[in-house]
């Protein structure tokens, strides 16, 4: 007969280890090594040699007697009873996957949509009135949702006697376990339809195109996102629709620009009208607006008109207009306009270096 190896070397504890030092030995090789498990040649009669050590080891009386006088104690000996393996179910549950879910008439959330619409400049400022198309999926109005053609019902399944779950038993050398999966033929409804909706084909859902409604606040900007509850896909089993959710485009102006709540405009003015001063009429989002614009403005100079911008978010009170004033240098005179030109030139002061950048260029 072959010499068997020390019960405490294939367990990997010592001589002095405890009952539960034992036991988690036990746990975790029996995890490495079950064939169920472990595919590797030697792996089952690895597996064999570790139960029977822990089938004397985990026996206070057995492991006596082990410790005393060897291998008398061991399977095939007399006075060996086998093994227990009560009380180890999570282990064997480990070894055969558990159990599988399988789906459930519960009410299920329908998915949320997402689209883009595309709106004018001044909508974005002072909000309006628009309409969005969407495609979405809807419970079926001609079956109500229950996928079979009006006056019949779904069957029950009797591949799983209505339950949604098949039970599958399996023999090992720690005895009998169900394994629990989804019925493959009603896919875990415990019904299956005879009969299917001549509308949705059996589904229950229809796919159909929507016109909705959304309300543009005032003040949105580009990038900005709405929500529409409950305007998404329809639910499963009397569940809620999901969200719609909408993100603005916003479109370009001809000559406004937007500064967050300001909005920008660049007024171009000729010379004689920066020099002398005038009034002009000037475009903002609410009409024309008179601007006075001083003797000796400056090409850059920049105008506020107070409370003719972008209205604030939720919040009263609307930015400004910026008027940036950009003088034009004509291209082209007729010899009245040069000759006058050239007159006040003559009268003009010639424009100089700053005096501090002539000292400093004189020195160097």
């Amino acid at each position: 007969m072959a010499i068997k190896r020390d019960y405490y070397e294939i367990l990997g504890v010592p001589r002095k280890a405890t009952d539960e030092e034992i036991k988690k030995a036990f746990r975790r090789l029996a995890f490495q090594y079950h064939p169920d498990r472990n595919k590797q040649p030697g792996a089952e009669d690895r597996f064999k040699e570790i139960n029977e050590a822990y089938e004397v080891l985990s026996d206070p009386e057995r492991r006596a007697n082990y410790d005393r006088y060897g291998q008398a104690t061991a399977p095939g000996w007399p006075g060996f009873e086998g093994f227990d393996f009560g009380g180890f179910g999570d282990i064997f549950e480990a070894f055969f996957g558990g159990t599988t879910t399988t789906a459930q008439r519960t009410p299920q959330r329908g998915a949320d949509l997402r689209t883009r619409l595309e709106i004018s400049f001044e909508e974005a400022i002072f909000g309006n009135e628009k309409e969005v198309e969407v495609w979405r999926t809807e419970t079926c109005p001609f079956c109500h949702g229950l996928g079979s053609q009006p006056g019949t019902n779904p069957q029950r399944c009797h591949n799983c006697q209505g339950t949604g779950q098949i039970r599958q038993t399996q023999q090992s050398i720690f005895g009998r376990f169900t394994n629990i999966a989804t019925c493959p033929r009603c896919h875990g409804e415990g019904t299956v339809i005879t009969h299917p909706c001549s509308q949705c084909k059996g589904t229950g859902r229809d796919k159909v195109k929507r016109k909705l409604s959304v309300n543009i606040p005032p003040g949105v900007d580009e990038g900005y996102q709405m929500r529409l509850a409950q305007e998404g896909e329809a639910g499963f089993y009397g569940g809620s629709p999901g969200n719609l959710y909408i993100t603005l485009s916003v479109g370009s102006h001809p000559f406004f620009e937007r500064d967050g709540n300001n909005i920008v405009f660049e007024l171009p003015i000729n010379f004689t009208q920066a020099a002398l001063g005038a009034e002009v009429q000037v475009p903002t989002l609410d009409g024309t607006a008179v601007l006075r614009i001083p003797a000796g403005t400056q090409h850059g100079k920049v105008f506020r008109l107070k409370e003719k911008g972008v209205p604030h978010f939720n919040v009263r009170g609307r930015g400004d207009q910026l008027i940036k004033v950009k003088v034009v240098t004509p291209t082209s005179l007729n010899e009245k306009q040069r000759h006058l030109l050239k007159e006040l030139a003559k009268t003009l002061p010639t424009m100089n270096l700053p005096q501090e950048r002539e000292t400093r260029d004189s020195k160097e």
